[in-house]
């Protein structure tokens, strides 16, 4: 018995699903960070992304005009959006943003998408959430690359001007990821439409969970296809179909509400019993049933790779510039708190993991811009970008403490902190993304031979022993170079390359190909000593993943400081590249170390170690000195820091100004205010028992002019109105027809 046909009694094929998913998307950078030989040329060639005039044009004008309309206390406190704002995004096309403008839609990049989606986000969440979806998966893009031509000619215009509201309707109650077994079954039969009997479905739905549903005009809905009386003339189970279906048709219902967590945006079920559609309703026609697992896979990028990370980015971005501003206004013992280390060190945090995600928010687009679908990539950014916004989120949470969990106009952290775990449980929990997702389709996209091995294993093909002995041989040349490669470079760890022409860069590159070649052996062993049980071996997969994630977010990192940073802003951006590339590739150590720890052969795990020379941590230290730094450039009001978080726009009166008011007058009071404490403490006057008097109390004493007192006292009352919270003047007892209350929220303090 032959070594393949051995092979093919223990381990399982490739099913059809898991092959449509491996068919569907491209391989990028991380195919070579897999294979050990991170390619930092093809990450140097990558086309630096930035806005053209119109979708500046775009972001300056209908954008911020929105901002402008948005109170998002006021949509947290009504039970939908406010019809004005609907409208507006309808009138202003902001539901076209990826139709082509021959069909009347705006036609911007993955760059310019993210951008607007992660603005919007950071005024509001249920506003951001309903641009988002008609920009990604659902009948928009489904259209744009499988529907025929009557159906883009007809749809299109409609989506693009908002005359139609789009849904796409997957998940099942019995079947939420797992789209595979999703119980909604269309069957082949005739019927009548329009006056005559025509080929079509019969189906049955009940659909949840689905985002704008309950004022969308056309559905897209996804369910398996039968057809027990051979009228196809093929086999009786087809396979995951896709349809549009309007929202007039008879038996679709469409209108029930969930409450995602009082996050406003319209969300909710659909259902249909024995819905009888034509043909022609299928996206992309009749030819096209039993493809629809497929189409749903190849257009996963948008929505993995820009609107659920811009989320994430959105949330960094408000909690970085929140946490900032309030750390140098607020003050305790005679201190900001931004000077106490414990402050320090979570704001360093903030503001490290702040940059990271910008840079992996950046390149990710750029590599959706050139035309790419890279599933790994975009799974890879829905994750850690989705857990990475929750995580500085919580953090200036606990730096602003008490104004945190204060509801109103004036919070800018609660809508995000709510909404976060809406953004991590779209398209599958991020337990599954990072489990089953990453290293899970990885392993077959990145790997030179193991798909084309798997498929020889279990081939008929009377030539499939010669064609399985040729890729085993080229696989064993693989796994021995990476191994040499990896000895060698735990051996003599100066060897490694880089050619990066900034001297602080180089160490990380090199750290980078260090790491990747001890991730290329971990895989390779894996699959020898696992093979097909890999898939239930979810933790150590997942670490896996998490090392190929890491070092993906070290290039992006590198290649923001390279690319991005202006020669002149480098000195302040450089405690921000540091401590962000040292967390991605301390991050991937650890992994590498506790998958080595985990590893079940003892004996394997040993020799493994001993190949890589994988005993101890070697990667770079976030050090104390560097926090310290670092939250230090945090709290200075410099171009980088706002190039960090330009997708924060203050509206006047909005917390975001309230806050930046007082953070700009405190920096432009520095002098002044340390004129003040060096009185104070020569005793040169006394101080009051509030901030105004002992302001008073200095122009007596004529330590200030008038001119510094009244920009003092401005300073002062500013930072007043920013440390307090909102108040509310109204009785909860007394509620209109809709159950809400009469008076609506509006703050005592901030009016």
């Amino acid at each position: 018995m032959s070594l393949r046909t051995k092979l093919k009694k223990v381990l399982p094929s490739i099913s059809v699903t898991e092959q449509e998913a491996l068919d569907a998307g491209d391989v990028w950078l991380e195919g070579s960070i897999y294979r050990g030989k991170p390619d930092f040329s093809a990450l140097r060639d990558v086309p630096a992304a930035k806005l053209t005039a119109d979708e500046q044009a775009f972001l300056d004008g209908p954008v911020q005009e929105l901002l402008g309309m948005i109170d998002d206390s006021v949509i947290q406190n009504g039970i939908h959006l406010p019809n004005d704002i609907l409208e507006f995004l309808k009138k202003e096309r902001f539901f076209s943003l990826i139709i082509p403008k021959s069909f009347g839609g705006l036609e911007f990049s993955p760059y310019a998408n993210s951008t607007i989606v992660g603005t919007i986000a950071t005024k509001s969440s249920a506003v951001a959430v309903t641009v988002m979806v008609p920009n990604s998966l659902g009948p928009g893009e489904l259209l744009l690359h499988f529907g025929t031509d009557e159906q883009q000619a007809h749809y299109l215009p409609r989506l693009a001007n908002g005359t139609d509201i789009p849904c796409f309707a997957l998940t099942s109650p019995e079947a939420g990821s797992d789209a595979g077994g999703i119980p909604d079954v269309g069957t082949v039969t005739k019927g009548m439409y329009n006056g005559e009997e025509v080929l079509g479905l019969e189906i049955t739905w009940d659909k949840r969970y689905i985002t704008l549903a309950p004022i969308a005009t056309v559905l897209g809905l996804a369910f398996k296809v039968v057809d027990p009386d051979g009228l196809l003339g093929g086999k009786e189970n087809l396979g995951i179909t896709c349809a549009l279906i309007p929202k007039e048709h008879p038996g679709v219902e469409l209108g029930n509400r969930h409450d995602p967590m009082g996050i406003r945006f319209y969300n909710g079920t659909t259902r249909g019993n024995k819905v009888f559609v034509p043909m022609d309703f299928i996206i992309g026609g009749q030819k096209n049933i039993g493809r629809g697992w497929q189409m749903l896979v190849s257009c996963l990028g948008a929505g993995r790779g820009i609107s659920l990370p811009a989320l994430g980015v959105s949330t960094a971005q408000v909690a970085f510039k929140s946490a900032s501003e309030y750390a140098a206004v607020r003050e305790q013992f005679g201190l900001s708190i931004g000077q106490f280390e414990g402050i320090q060190e979570k704001l360093a945090d903030i503001a490290g993991k702040t940059y990271l995600q910008e840079a992996m928010r950046v390149l990710t687009t750029e590599g959706l811009g050139m035309g790419l679908k890279p599933s790994v990539v975009t799974a890879i950014a829905k994750y850690h970008m989705t857990e990475l916004g929750r995580d500085v989120l919580d953090s200036a949470m606990d730096i602003q403490a008490g104004k945190a969990i204060q509801n109103g106009p004036q919070n800018t952290l609660a809508s995000g902190y709510v909404a976060q775990p809406i953004a991590i449980t779209v398209e599958g929990a991020n337990i599954l993304t990072r489990n089953l997702m990453i290293f899970g389709q990885g392993v077959m996209r990145c790997h030179p031979y193991l798909q084309s091995m798997v498929e020889s294993i279990h081939s008929d093909d009377k030539n499939a022993d010669a064609e399985f002995n040729g890729i085993l041989r080229k696989t064993v040349g693989y796994s021995t170079a990476n191994s040499l490669r990896a000895f060698r470079l735990g051996v003599l760890p100066f060897t490694a390359g880089a050619s990066s022409a900034l001297p602080e860069v180089r160490d990380y590159e090199k750290a980078v190909h260090k790491l990747s070649a001890k991730l290329a052996v971990y895989a390779d062993f894996s699959l020898l000593v696992l093979g097909g049980k890999l898939k239930q071996a979810e933790m150590l997969s997942a670490r896996l993943g998490d090392v190929m994630s890491f070092l993906y977010a070290a290039m992006a990192s590198i290649k923001y400081y390279e690319q991005k940073v202006a020669s002149s802003e480098r000195e302040q951006a450089a405690p921000y590249f540091h401590y962000a590339t040292r967390f991605a590739l301390q991050s991937a150590e650890e992994a590498l170390h506790k998958f080595l720890d985990n590893f079940p052969a003892s004996g394997t795990r040993k020799f493994i170690r001993f190949i890589t020379m994988n005993y101890s941590t070697k990667m770079p230290k976030i050090s104390d000195d560097l926090i310290r730094e670092l939250a230090k450039q945090a709290q200075l009001d410099t171009a980088f820091k706002a190039q960090i978080t330009h997708l924060v726009k203050p509206i006047e009166g909005d917390g975001h100004h309230i806050n930046e008011q007082a953070y700009k007058a405190k920096m432009a009071s520095l002098e002044l205010l340390a004129k003040v404490k060096k009185a104070l403490r020569a005793k040169t006057f006394k101080p009051g028992t509030r901030f105004s008097i002992t302001l008073e109390n200095a122009l007596a004493a004529k330590v200030i002019n008038d001119a510094e007192f009244v920009q003092l006292s401005d300073y002062n009352k500013k930072r007043e109105k920013a440390i307090r919270v909102d108040e509310f003047d109204f009785d909860m007892n007394i509620l209109d027809d809709n159950a809400q209350p009469v008076n609506p929220l509006k703050s005592v303090v901030n009016q």
